[in-house]
């Protein structure tokens, strides 16, 4: 018997759409603090099982726990104030801001201030103004985009617009962080600067982690335990040794050019 309970788990997840059996008894279990992997050819049902996790669909049967509360069918909104954040394939920033403005604005929902307070500038409003200052640009230092903090997003390379997504997610509180490609459309040397990266933001923030991506240098450089799904169902799951090892990923995805 646990004595505490999975930061994420997944238990028999099943999702149909008009018969169509996008996710099959679907079994997770990530450990808190853990980076966790989800890979797969394209149509497996990865980004499914985000969008079952983050409340966009809710299962057809199955149970997802939160630090063993449960979640599944929830609005949205309601799970990301519980602390779990996302970040998307197609990268989603405020491109008319700078990089510090759009941190701050994905900070906002920590602040708790009333709009009298903001009004008649309080104490209250100052001091949680200047801790979002604080907060806000302490991140972006501690993850190598401070310099950049005043240049507008769209101006960044690639692979610092990236950086700062996650970096959007993180600072809402998140306890757990759920990545859809993070390193789609990355060079070699800005994919080692990302799995870099999420390791830094997992030691530093003590944050939960789980990637789904096709970048298979990130997730065995990185992901601690992997699972494997091919048409809504779970292949394998195990280390990025015993995955790459195993004749039947091989055969669904590793060995798939």
């Amino acid at each position: 018997m646990r004595d505490h309970p999975y930061a994420l788990e997944l238990v028999n997840i099943c999702k149909n759409f008009s018969g169509i059996h996008a996710s099959q008894n679907i079994n997770i279990q990530v450990e808190e603090n853990q980076i966790y992997g989800i890979i797969g050819p394209n149509g497996a049902g990865k980004t499914t099982l985000f969008n079952l996790i983050t409340g966009v669909y809710a299962p057809t049967s199955g149970d997802i726990l939160f630090f063993g509360e449960h979640i599944e069918g929830r609005e949205i909104h309601e799970i990301a104030r519980l602390g779990i954040a996302r970040t998307f394939q197609n990268i989603r920033l405020f491109d008319d801001l700078t990089v510090y403005e759009n941190v701050l604005t994905a900070y906002q929902d920590n602040l708790t201030y009333s709009f009298l307070d903001a009004i008649f500038k309080t104490k209250r409003y100052r001091t949680q103004e200047a801790q979002a200052k604080e907060t806000c640009l302490d991140i972006l230092r501690r993850v190598g985009l401070y310099d950049q903090r005043d240049m507008h997003a769209n101006k960044l390379p690639y692979g610092q617009q990236r950086r700062l997504e996650i970096v959007r997610a993180l600072v809402t509180g998140a306890k757990l962080i759920l990545m859809d490609e993070p390193a789609a459309g990355m060079n070699e040397e800005e994919s080692a600067d990302l799995s870099a990266i999420i390791k830094q933001i997992r030691e530093d923030f003590q944050v939960t982690i789980v990637i789904i991506d096709h970048h298979m240098d990130v997730i065995m450089e990185v992901c601690e335990k992997i699972t494997v799904v091919n048409f809504g169902q779970m292949l394998a799951t195990g280390t990025a040794e015993e995955i790459q090892d195993n004749q039947a990923v091989i055969d669904a995805y590793l060995g798939v050019e």
